[in-house]
């Protein structure tokens, strides 16, 4: 409030955060209620500018900043998509690069996995007879389209599965049966579980982003990516199967699965359900 000081009455009512020194640094200072206001008030008295200032700069302190909501408010939008993308973009990546793949592709980084487990499983078997029976045992499982076998001759897994469409099975199961009919249950396990799984998505998490990406985009994975990752996949423990869809593909190969049950668990206890339900 500016007063007369001899009449003590008001000569003009000012809002303290409306005012405005309009010429900083200079003497007198010139404050007035806003840029655009008739009215200004001359003030050479130090400690009154010094007073004038301090209780300006209080009541901008004060004065609500919509500018810095907005900025927390995209930081932190901000630090929620990098979560998020650090979080999703490894797996959706690998997914969409697995549905992407065509064939040729999903074949070249299955035998580059078929090479990287060969160092831990052995050699697979090469003579042409025995890749003939493999064939011929293949195509009687599956018909048209039916996955290529190949038989390691070490490791602790009876059978795997790799991108290509490619079933791996262990020597033990050809050489300590008598007749085919364990073995070709083993690899109908192993291929409902490639069909319940995609096995190029855990190969790309195996990889990396940066080999999933450049998989994606030239149509070629790098061949260091992949090191090591058929030791992980000798110790991996097998999924389960359910019996409903084994004993389908069972009843559709027209072979019995009262073999395979008993060589999975000889008490038969586990595998009642493929001993009971036998197609044939």
């Amino acid at each position: 409030t500016i007063s007369d000081p001899r009449s003590e009455s008001a000569l003009s009512h000012w809002s303290l955060p409306a005012v405005e020194r309009l010429n900083p640094g200079e003497l007198p200072a010139l404050f007035a209620p806003g840029r655009d206001a008739l009215e200004t008030l001359e003030i050479d008295d130090q400690l009154m500018i010094q007073s004038l200032d301090k209780v300006r700069a209080a009541l901008a302190a004060a004065r609500p900043k919509p500018g810095r909501l907005r900025g927390s408010l995209l930081l932190a939008g901000t630090l929620s998509v990098l979560v998020l993308a650090i979080a999703f973009i490894p797996g959706a990546l690998v997914d969409h690069t697995a549905s992407m793949a065509p064939p040729a592709t999903r074949l070249a980084v299955g035998r580059l996995a078929l090479n990287d487990l060969s160092l831990v499983a052995g050699a697979p078997c090469s003579d042409p007879s025995g890749q003939a029976a493999l064939g011929r045992l293949s195509t009687r499982l599956f018909g048209p389209g039916a996955p290529q076998l190949v038989v390691l001759r070490d490791g602790s897994a009876q059978t795997l599965h790799l991108p290509g469409n490619i079933l791996t099975l262990h020597r033990s199961l050809i050489e300590s049966a008598n007749g085919p009919e364990i073995a070709a249950g083993y690899i109908l396990a192993e291929a409902e579980r490639a069909a319940q799984a995609d096995p190029l998505k855990p190969l790309l998490r195996y990889a990396g982003l940066r080999a999933t990406f450049g998989l994606l985009t030239t149509g070629r994975l790098d061949p260091d990516a992949g090191t090591g990752y058929g030791r992980d996949l000798l110790l991996a423990p097998a999924s389960v199967v359910e019996a409903e869809p084994l004993l389908k593909r069972f009843a559709a190969a027209g072979l019995p699965s009262t073999p395979f049950a008993r060589a999975v668990d000889p008490t038969g206890e586990t595998t009642l359900p493929l001993i009971e339900a036998d197609p044939m």
